[in-house]
């Protein structure tokens, strides 16, 4: 299994906004870190001062038996979110590994071997056109925008909209009715190549201020890998 999560890690936003997390267990400890557990919070100094991430809230996604005081240890592979929806990157240096058993353990039987997602370190790969997409308030048109995603052992996918100009976040995964249609909708991925396709329709783009906007799309693996890229949207007078 991987390293466990400590206040040591390396973890940052999207941005490169440095994070600092705040052990709520300050029991264990390698190398001088507090291990991380779930509900573990942080704040994230993000030089993105138009919309900054400013903090993220640790989530296990509970593939391994380890726990302090009855709750979930934080895996460093873990997928994370700022609280602005955004992947957390995360790193460790230490060389001290978990050793103990994923879960969950069967019932008075020894703890089976790894399976072959949990021993993919592979992240997925997202991609997308990188030219803007450009237009004016005084004539919108439905912008399509379609995301490609691969993985060998895929999870989820979260879309994600930022809007710098006026500062907010938009969980737009099961799309916005009327507004915005995702293709499939809802997240699930379970094919190693799948697209999905957005279009924001005439009435969401003509309620945008001007300014650029970003769609990202988020894909993690069942190991809790993840790869992401974003799509810019300007809107113009």
């Amino acid at each position: 299994m991987p390293q466990l999560l400590t206040t040591n890690a390396q973890i940052f936003c999207p941005h490169f906004g440095k994070g600092t997390t705040i052990p709520s267990l300050p029991k264990w400890q390698i190398n001088g870190g507090f291990v991380c557990v779930e509900g573990d919070v942080g704040t994230l100094a993000c030089p993105f001062l138009i919309y900054p991430c400013v903090g993220y809230k640790l989530q296990s996604m509970g593939l391994n038996a380890t726990k302090i005081d009855q709750r979930q240890a934080m895996l460093v592979t873990d997928f994370n979110q700022t609280l602005t929806g955004l992947p957390l990157l995360m790193f460790e240096t230490h060389p001290v590994f978990d050793q103990s058993t994923p879960a969950p353990i069967p019932a008075g039987q020894p703890a089976p071997p790894l399976s072959p997602e949990m021993t993919d370190l592979v992240p997925p790969v997202v991609t997308v056109p990188q030219t803007p997409f450009l237009f004016k308030m005084s004539a919108p048109a439905p912008v399509v925008i379609t995301f490609t995603l691969t993985a060998d052992h895929p999870l989820k996918w979260i879309l994600t909209f930022i809007d710098e100009t006026a500062g907010q976040n938009i969980d737009l995964t099961n799309g916005l009715p009327g507004a915005v249609m995702v293709a499939p909708s809802g997240g699930q991925w379970t094919a190693p190549s799948t697209t999905v396709v957005v279009t924001l329709t005439p009435p969401f783009l003509a309620g945008l201020p001007q300014g650029k906007k970003d769609l990202f799309l988020t894909g993690v693996s069942q190991r809790g890998l993840s790869g992401h890229k974003a799509a810019s949207i300007v809107v113009g007078p």
